[in-house]
């Protein structure tokens, strides 16, 4: 495992995977909470990181902003914006920092081509030459929509003359060989990636950090703090399944089928001129 000292006494080693080779960081992420589950125990330690959440975390659905005692969608995603807020303060992250694309929770796959226009004209304005972002696994929709545009934002602006940032996956979750909940692991059949183990310290950060998320602590429940893991991008066929295993997201009624999401990523191509 090559890692570099840490500029924070006390935080964990910091992967060379995580290390700007010129300009800025970002985090692209779907949802507020998904940030500090994938790279919680790092955040402080990377410079002038820029986060961005391509949805405000809250389903057309009012079901999760009654449970988190919101009358409306409009609430709780501002509720899941405080608690994002809050939760970026622990690791010493200001709000300057923090943007949102405001797309609506489970939405982010109908919106694929326009998304991937609009990150890759994010990055190119900010300089992102390093990008940490889900891995296209089937677990959630808006995750393999988020990997699906930060892509091809890649590609267009590899297309247009302009350097592509390097693009990172940290660890999420996706469905595991025998139908459960597979955390902190890349699916099998795949690069495994490096898992970097947190020192105490950061492993306090984390915990403190997903606390926050207080209106998220039931699905914040199955995961660690103890290690993180990440690996470099792979080329993604996006028109095919990514694994063996099934999609976890088809056990949900989000209004979204596998099946749906890949003629949907095909269509997404085809518009950008990227099949």
């Amino acid at each position: 495992m090559f890692v570099l000292d840490d500029p924070l006494s006390g935080m964990s080693p910091l992967s060379h995977l995580l290390v700007a080779p010129r300009g800025r960081a970002a985090l692209i992420a779907a949802h507020p909470d998904d940030e500090t589950i994938g790279v919680g125990g790092h955040l402080a330690s990377i410079p002038d990181i820029s986060i961005l959440t391509v949805t405000d975390g809250a389903p057309a659905d009012l079901a999760d902003s009654r449970a988190a005692g919101c009358a409306s969608r409009a609430d709780y995603a501002a509720l899941r914006r405080r608690e994002m807020i809050a939760a970026m303060a622990v690791a010493g992250i200001g709000e300057e920092r923090l943007e949102c694309f405001g797309i609506g929770d489970q939405q982010a796959s109908f919106e694929m081509t326009a998304l991937a226009h609009r990150l890759a004209d994010w990055m190119s304005d900010r300089g992102i030459c390093l990008v940490m972002t889900h891995p296209y696994e089937m677990g959630h929709p808006d995750h393999d929509a988020v990997a699906f545009a930060v892509h091809a934002a890649a590609a267009l602006l590899a297309r247009d003359g302009q350097e592509p940032p390097r693009v990172v996956e940290f660890a999420s979750y996706h469905r595991g060989g025998g139908g459960e909940l597979a955390t902190g692991l890349f699916a099998s059949g795949a690069d495994p990636g490096e898992s970097i183990v947190l020192r105490a310290e950061a492993q306090t950060v984390k915990r403190r950090m997903l606390e926050v998320y207080r209106s998220q602590q039931r699905t914040l429940a199955p995961f660690g703090v103890d290690a993180e893991r990440f690996r470099l991008a792979p080329s993604y066929c996006f028109t095919a399944p990514p694994h063996d295993n099934g999609a976890y997201f088809d056990s949900f009624a989000w209004g979204m089928r596998s099946d749906r999401w890949l003629g949907l990523a095909a269509d997404a191509l085809d518009s950008l001129g990227l099949r």
